[in-house]
């Protein structure tokens, strides 16, 4: 997944770094390098936390429609590349049955949107869950 951020920098401070798609996800760093570094890492660490808790993953937004908000202009803009498969939750190999049509449906899907087969079944079961969740502590 490919999650845009956003870097301010004040005279007297470090770089400052704010992800837009992960409300409460920020980071900072003494150099430009240091903070997209730093950035990856919160940035993993929040989805294993969104993870933990069954809550659903956000998907990024293109750059074009924070652009619009205020509380980011005079920023510089950056993309994070997070791979779902690689984030330290742990993992359990499983084997699974589909029909062929939906496999590479998803294999498709996964591939045009720069994840894998196992991070897009994660985060659909993950969103799925938390959908499910949602539903039904609404009221009747």
């Amino acid at each position: 997944m490919r999650y845009p951020i956003v870097i301010h920098k004040d005279r007297k401070s470090d770089y400052g770094v704010t992800v837009p798609d992960l409300p409460g996800c920020f980071s900072a760093g003494k150099t430009m390098d240091e903070a997209m570094t730093m950035a990856k890492e919160a940035v993993e660490l929040h989805l294993e936390g969104l993870i933990e808790e069954g809550l659903p993953i956000p998907d990024p937004s293109a750059i074009e429609r924070h652009k619009r908000n205020a509380d980011f202009s005079g920023g510089t803009w950056a993309i994070v590349e997070v791979n779902m498969s690689d984030l330290r939750s742990p993992a359990k190999r499983v084997n699974i049955t589909l029909p062929r049509r939906v496999l590479e449906s998803i294999d498709h899907f996964a591939v045009k949107h720069g994840e894998t087969r196992s991070g897009l079944l994660a985060k659909a079961a993950t969103n799925y869950i938390a959908a499910r969740r949602t539903s039904r502590k609404r009221p009747a």
